[in-house]
């Protein structure tokens, strides 16, 4: 059986390595150099931010609000089904916030997390993300499948608008 060996400071002041040079538990951390030594400045403690600090404008669905939010709508709906861990549907989501402060009054936006709510994107064979639907009188109307320019997007919203 192979034995492990826990890598810490005091495991490198205990080995022929000779001693850690960083004093971790130290609020200020130095590097030796040939010439001296480099210490970093002393800095507050960072917050971590999300990846975008805005509010979007395209509401939250869930499986426990979709029949109402979506199927019995008196105006027509958008959604976007989209994954957290998913890249394009980051792009898309900035597209879709856009649409949702233009058509404001006209069309109600909202996004679906696929990963939280996969009983949902099955029943409308969602096999991949971001995948944008259409819904007018509670029926789907279009689709637009990927990550696509804006355009695309309005030119779907414009033919549910007139139908």
């Amino acid at each position: 059986m192979a034995s492990s060996t826990s890598i810490t400071p005091s495991y490198f002041a205990s080995t022929s390595l000779g001693p850690f040079p960083y004093n971790l538990n130290s609020a200020r951390i130095s590097f030796p150099l040939k010439n001296g030594s480099y210490k970093l400045p002393k800095h507050p403690a960072l917050t971590l931010k999300a990846f975008s600090s805005r509010e979007s404008k395209a509401a939250v669905v869930t499986k426990d609000t979709w029949e109402k939010s979506i199927l019995n709508s008196d105006s027509p709906v958008l959604v976007e089904f989209y994954a957290s861990w998913c890249g394009p549907c980051r792009m898309v989501h900035r597209i879709i916030d856009e649409i949702a402060g233009e058509y404001a009054g006209r069309l109600n936006c909202f996004i679906l997390n696929t990963d939280n709510d996969f009983p949902i994107a099955e029943d409308y064979e969602i096999k991949a993300v971001p995948v944008v639907l259409l819904f007018k009188n509670g029926e789907k109307q279009e689709s637009v499948v990927g990550t696509m320019p804006k355009g695309f997007y309005v030119a779907a919203i414009e033919r549910v608008l007139k139908s």
